[in-house]
């Protein structure tokens, strides 16, 4: 009986033998690959290094990521984009004719003074020397430094984009406004860029509280409502503070415990009262803040 024999697979030696032949062979219907290989080699890795060190792209683009690193934004992709447009429009010509106007300058600080949450200290205060500067550079007909009428101008601007009611923003820029004449040093200017922030974001907080004892309906019963805002008030009071973010560590202490402890107490009265809306109940909570805020002198 005659056996068949399978054909044998081929060797290791053939296939890669052939792997090379293909990988060798141009790209069909393809006449660029041949040379664009041989510019690539001739190039090489040093080469190409060599242009983007003197085309200035290394150091811009390192400059760029210490730039994110110094000031830690919440959108980093956002913050470079915005980085290199102003890099492109930062030439001398564009910088000189965009000094003497006070809108560019107080858009360009509050760009900066947005970019990191107070929470993280030290990219917010290099972020808020950065608009200092900014607000402080001097044209042909005017001294350098910030003066009043700017950065008051620079927190209201802060105070507009957000949950803050108009009277409470109104309230806190009397205290800690300078008069227009007069020169503000750097601690004033952070002071003031600072509490305007944590008025905001504690706005913000008793916003998503009455979310909770509205129930969606848009108002809340009034006598819960006094209550919690009782609660809040005991809870700024215990302390000094001096510096504004504590209130928002203080108002952090009043827990679902505290809350709970005082809706029910004030759900035993047999009193009835009239229902407090979102709006009242802002105004009220954001009073209570601005009371403890410490004047600037």
């Amino acid at each position: 009986r005659s056996r068949l024999r399978r054909p044998s697979p081929p060797s290791a030696k053939m296939a890669a033998y052939e792997k090379r032949r293909v990988a060798a062979a141009p790209a069909a219907g393809n006449g660029l690959a041949e040379p664009a290989r041989a510019a690539a080699g001739e190039l090489g890795g040093e080469a190409e290094a060599e242009f983007l060190l003197r085309a200035g792209v290394t150091a811009m683009v390192r400059e760029a990521l210490l730039k994110v690193l110094e000031a830690r934004p919440e959108e980093p992709v956002s913050f470079l984009a915005d980085y290199f447009e102003r890099l492109v429009l930062g030439s001398p010509e564009a910088a000189t004719a965009e000094l003497p106007g006070h809108p560019q300058r107080l858009a360009r600080a509050l760009w900066y003074v947005r970019l990191a949450h107070h929470s993280h200290r030290t990219a917010f205060d290099s972020n808020a020397g950065a608009a200092y500067e900014v607000l402080g550079a001097g044209g042909r007909r005017r001294k350098s430094g910030v003066d009043g009428r700017l950065y008051s101008e620079l927190l209201r601007r802060i105070c507009q984009h957000g949950a803050a009611p108009a009277e409470a923003s109104s309230a806190l820029l009397g205290r800690v406004r300078c008069r227009d004449h007069e020169a503000v040093p750097f601690d004033v200017f952070r002071y003031g860029v600072l509490t305007c922030f944590v008025l905001l974001e504690f706005a913000a907080k008793a916003d998503a509280l009455f979310g909770v004892l509205d129930g969606g309906g848009g108002t809340a019963d009034g006598r819960v409502c006094r209550a919690v805002l009782r609660a809040l008030e005991d809870a700024l009071s215990t302390g000094q503070f001096g510096v504004p973010s504590r209130y928002l560590e203080a108002g952090s202490k009043l827990g679902p415990d505290g809350l709970a402890l005082a809706m029910e107490r004030a759900l035993q009265e047999r009193k009835l009262g009239p229902s407090m809306s979102r709006e009242e109940f802002l105004r009220k909570a954001t009073a209570l803040f601005v009371a403890k805020v410490k004047p600037v002198e």
